[in-house]
C-alpha cells in the first residue's frame, strides 16, 4: 500500500508540474490565447463580410445593365429583373431604357422583350420621358416596338399619347405605319401612318388623317 501511495503522489506531482508549465508566462496557454486573439476577430470579420455580400434570398432581384456586345454573345434564354440599357442618339446625347423585366430568347434574334418600360432621353430644352406597358427592343437598331400606348412627357410640360407606334431612340422619333391614333393637349388624331419628331414636337400624319381640335386648347397652351 505504501508503494502505491508513493507512485500516485509522484504521478500527481507530474501532472501538477505540467499544468504549472502551461500556465507559466510564455507557456503554451499564453501562446494559445495570443493566437486566438488574432484569429477570432479575423474569422468574425470574414463571416460579417460574407453576410453582407451574399444575397438574403434566392428570389432577390438583380439590377443589371445590358451591354450590347455581351447580350449578342448569349446563346440561351436570358431573363433579368430591373434591367437597364444605356445608349446614345445620333447627336451623342445619352438615353436609357429601364424595364421591370427583360427577356431575350436567343442571341441570334437580337431582340430583348421588356415589360413596364421607361425610356429617358435628353432634348435640347431638357429631359423627356416615354413610358409603355412593354415592347420589343431591337438592340442593333436602338428601336423599341411598343405594346399598347406610349406616353411622352417633356420637361416643359408637353405631353403626347400614341398607339400603334414605335420609338426610334437613335433618331428621337415616334413612328407608326399600320394605323395610329393618339392625343395631344390640343386634341386627338388618327391616321394610317405617323411620324413625331420629339425634339421639335412636330406631328406628321399620312393617309386618312383625322384631327379633332379641342376648342380653346391652343390658346391655353400659349
Amino acid at each position: 500500500m505504501h508503494t502505491d501511495q508513493v507512485e500516485e503522489t509522484e504521478e500527481a506531482r507530474t501532472r501538477r508540474r505540467g499544468r504549472e508549465r502551461q500556465a507559466a508566462p510564455g507557456g503554451f496557454h499564453d501562446r494559445l490565447i495570443k493566437i486566438l486573439a488574432i484569429a477570432l476577430p479575423m474569422a468574425t470579420g470574414a463571416i460579417v463580410a460574407f453576410l453582407v455580400i451574399a444575397p438574403f434570398s434566392p428570389r432577390s432581384e438583380v439590377s443589371f445593365i445590358l451591354d450590347r456586345d455581351k447580350v449578342e454573345q448569349i446563346d440561351e434564354r436570358m431573363r433579368i429583373d430591373n434591367a437597364t440599357y444605356r445608349g446614345s442618339d445620333n447627336e451623342g446625347r445619352p438615353f436609357s431604357l429601364t424595364a421591370q423585366e427583360a427577356v431575350q430568347q436567343s442571341s441570334a434574334e437580337g431582340i430583348v422583350r421588356l415589360d413596364e418600360v421607361i425610356a429617358r432621353i435628353l432634348l435640347s430644352d431638357g429631359p423627356a420621358r416615354l413610358t409603355a406597358e412593354g415592347g420589343a427592343y431591337k438592340i442593333d437598331e436602338e428601336f423599341l416596338d411598343v405594346n399598347g400606348p406610349v406616353m411622352l412627357r417633356a420637361s416643359d410640360g408637353y405631353n403626347l399619347t400614341a398607339r400603334g407606334v414605335s420609338v426610334d431612340l437613335r433618331e428621337q422619333m415616334l413612328v407608326g405605319s399600320e394605323g395610329v391614333s393618339g392625343a395631344v393637349p390640343a386634341g386627338t388624331f388618327s391616321a394610317d401612318s405617323l411620324k413625331v419628331d420629339i425634339e421639335t414636337r412636330t406631328i406628321t400624319l399620312d393617309g386618312n388623317a383625322r384631327l379633332r381640335m379641342v376648342p380653346g386648347a391652343l390658346e391655353s397652351m400659349q
